[in-house]
């Protein structure tokens, strides 16, 4: 959802050049207008305004898939006026989600009997799949609170500060406190031994990030699994986990099989995944599985009959189209165990292509880790004249979108350039990338300092003794001085 905001207080018109041939007045920009116009100049508008549009292809700040195959678009086009709350009308459609939630439960080593069925949800997004999951987790340690005769109106739960923002929302629309573990230089995940120490007889989870937005690195579930199985005989707490795989639940399985991060551990109960992000969907799909019935409070689920027959709802929404969950299966069925893993197999290969390249520059640190999501972060070893926010800015006219962001407390002074690698990131992209971000550089040496140059000179006096500022306190000024200056540009909030 964006935040609206009028973009000029003046231009309250849509004009078109080419719709001029259909219409002669323009519009009203922010108002309906009186009159209707010509399907041929609707289109032309609204067409002519799409093309100041970032190239989505060239969006590498995204995970979100950007490209299908024709047939895949030819069924999500037919399914598009369905509704898939509908399950009466559309059974088929109900069946395939179905099917999608037990092949991911498999996926994730759910231990299900051979015709156990799973249990899980699709959803809008990984956002509403953790709201869901974290409403099953206070509700199941709210009765057990009650049962107990304790009190239950302070509960909390667990993360590291790098998770993404709809753990902030969840805990702030639910009212849970949010309790971070922070991170530190060289290490921008979550420390399990850390968290393990922040939970007390009111967390009712520890959330684990399996693919971290910030650096693409897969955090260490069986670690977490295993303290946490220790503190809980302990105390004779039960405290569970939930595994964020939004990113990382369709790349662990096919690249890192023996990695212990799923259902096999015995504390992971719930588990969210992006189908549009690596399930190769595109936006407007996710997943949440539990590990069993007893995981998921039944008062949680809604039972309406008035689209025809009864229908079990657990969802923050109603009604949503059908055309990403069957795109779903179609990718599910399309593909295969082989099929993904040789997308995810050619996206790592172009990833280390791209890192390679970066790294025989000279110029770049490298802050992600070779096994994880399948992307590059990384950060200039000088930025005492030009900075990452400056390459980011320049890179734009290419065509390129690369995010420039500072790491979250206590690596706030850390700033970082993020290339995510997705299916239709090919080898010949990221070796152009990578001549391009080069000619930045080279222009950006020739130009004088900005910011950089202005803070670098600054010098503090004690005691009558001049004292230079040390490196990191001259990047952290650095940094906090390009955040107001992005801040201060933003004429949009985004949530």
């Amino acid at each position: 959802m964006v935040l609206s905001k009028t973009a000029s207080e003046s231009d309250v018109s849509v004009h078109s050049t080419f719709a001029s041939r259909y219409v002669k007045a323009s519009l009203p920009r922010f108002k309906l207008p009186e009159n209707s116009i010509p399907k041929e100049a609707a289109y032309q508008i609204i067409n002519d305004e799409l093309m100041l549009d970032g190239n989505p292809r060239l969006n590498l700040a995204s995970f979100v898939t950007t490209w299908m195959e024709p047939e895949c678009d030819k069924l999500m086009m037919a399914a598009i006026n369905k509704n898939y709350v509908d399950m009466d009308e559309y059974p088929v459609t109900t069946e395939l989600q179905n099917r999608c939630v037990n092949i991911i439960a498999h996926l994730f080593n759910a231990p299900l009997e051979d015709s156990e069925a799973a249990v899980g949800v699709g959803t809008v997004g990984s956002s509403e799949a953790i709201m869901l999951a974290g409403l099953a987790f206070k509700r199941k340690w709210q009765n057990k609170r009650k049962a107990e005769g304790k009190p239950y109106d302070k509960p909390n739960i667990v993360t590291g500060a790098n998770v993404q923002v709809c753990w902030e929302k969840f805990a702030r629309y639910f009212e849970v406190e949010l309790k971070e573990v922070k991170l530190r230089d060289g290490y921008y995940v979550m420390d399990p031994e850390k968290a393990v120490e922040l939970v007390d007889e009111n967390t009712i989870c520890v959330a684990a990030i399996l693919g971290s937005t910030l650096n693409g690195e897969f955090e260490d579930v069986k670690l977490l699994n295993d303290l946490l199985v220790e503190k809980n005989k302990q105390t004779g707490w039960d405290t569970p986990i939930h595994v964020d795989a939004a990113s990382g639940g369709f790349i662990a399985p096919f690249l890192y099989p023996e990695l212990e991060w799923d259902f096999r551990l015995p504390l992971v109960k719930s588990i969210n995944v992006s189908g549009h992000k690596y399930g190769l969907v595109y936006a407007g799909i996710g997943w949440v599985v539990w590990r069993s019935k007893e995981d998921l409070p039944e008062e949680l689920i809604f039972h309406i009959n008035y689209l025809g027959a009864d229908q079990p709802t657990f969802t923050l929404n109603f009604s949503k189209g059908s055309s990403q969950v069957i795109a779903q299966y179609y990718q599910l069925i399309r593909l295969g165990f082989e099929g993904y893993r040789n997308v995810m197999e050619n996206c790592q290969e172009n990833a280390m292509a791209l890192k390679e390249g970066l790294e025989k520059t000279g110029r770049f640190n490298i802050i992600s880790k070779d096994n994880g999501v399948p992307l590059v972060a990384f950060s200039l070893k000088d930025n005492s004249c030009h900075d990452e926010f400056e390459v980011a800015d320049m890179l734009r006219r290419f065509g390129w979108i690369v995010p420039a962001y500072t790491m979250p407390p206590d690596a706030q002074h850390v700033t970082v350039l993020r290339v995510v690698v997705r299916e239709d990131f090919s080898r010949t992209l990221a070796e152009r990338l990578v001549f391009d971000i080069t000619k930045v550089l080279h222009e950006l040496d020739m130009l004088p300092a900005k910011l950089s140059a202005k803070i670098s000179v600054k010098e503090k006096k004690q005691n009558g003794t001049i004292l230079k500022k040390s490196a990191m306190e001259t990047q952290r000024e650095i940094t906090d001085a390009w955040k107001k200056f992005v801040m201060a540009k933003k004429t949009n909030g985004v949530c």
